[in-house]
């Protein structure tokens, strides 16, 4: 693939295409930007318990009370993290080598594997909570309440949109 430095791709529909091409260049620009500094900050702040972000959203999604005793399959966890499996199961080894978490099989078929905190995993995830809410609240202190809410369903309408292209293109 060739990168062609230009200022402006040629837009043969017109001005509103050349326009919403450059809006939307923008945008995910931003989000790019946006997702680095989440990653660069988020990791600084759970720095003290050794965590990364990605381990940080692992330890989050089994903390939910829908899961806390049960677990999560891998699969439902691929399926809400939106990872891959390559990439979740490195995660998964390092909290288990932790102890944070345990892989356990699962009742009535015993080739499915739960994955689910230990009680240090509880107890580590609890001491992590103080960090991430006065990280968050740092975030995000310059936004309201409805600002927060409208950004949440605006970042879920460009999930979806992306999800449904990641399973056109069957992945």
């Amino acid at each position: 693939m060739k990168l062609h430095a230009q200022a402006r791709p040629a837009h043969p529909v017109g001005d509103a295409a050349a326009s919403r091409f450059d809006i939307a260049n923008r945008l995910f620009l931003r989000l790019y930007q946006a997702s680095n500094l989440m990653h660069k900050t988020g990791t600084k702040a759970v720095s003290a318990f050794g965590a990364t972000t990605q381990q940080w959203a692992v330890l989050g999604a089994l903390s939910r009370p829908a899961f806390r005793d049960r677990g999560m399959t891998v699969k439902e966890l691929i399926a809400f993290l939106m990872v891959s499996r390559q990439n979740l199961t490195a995660v998964l080894d390092r909290l288990e080598q932790a102890g944070l978490i345990e892989r356990i099989r699962g009742e009535g078929d015993g080739r499915l594997r739960h994955v689910r905190l230990t009680a240090e995993g509880s107890r580590i995830w609890a001491e992590m909570l103080v960090e991430i809410r006065a990280y968050y609240a740092k975030a995000l202190e310059g936004f309201s309440t409805e600002e927060c809410v409208l950004l949440f369903r605006l970042l879920d309408k460009l999930r979806d949109s992306l999800a449904r292209m990641a399973g056109a293109e069957g992945e």
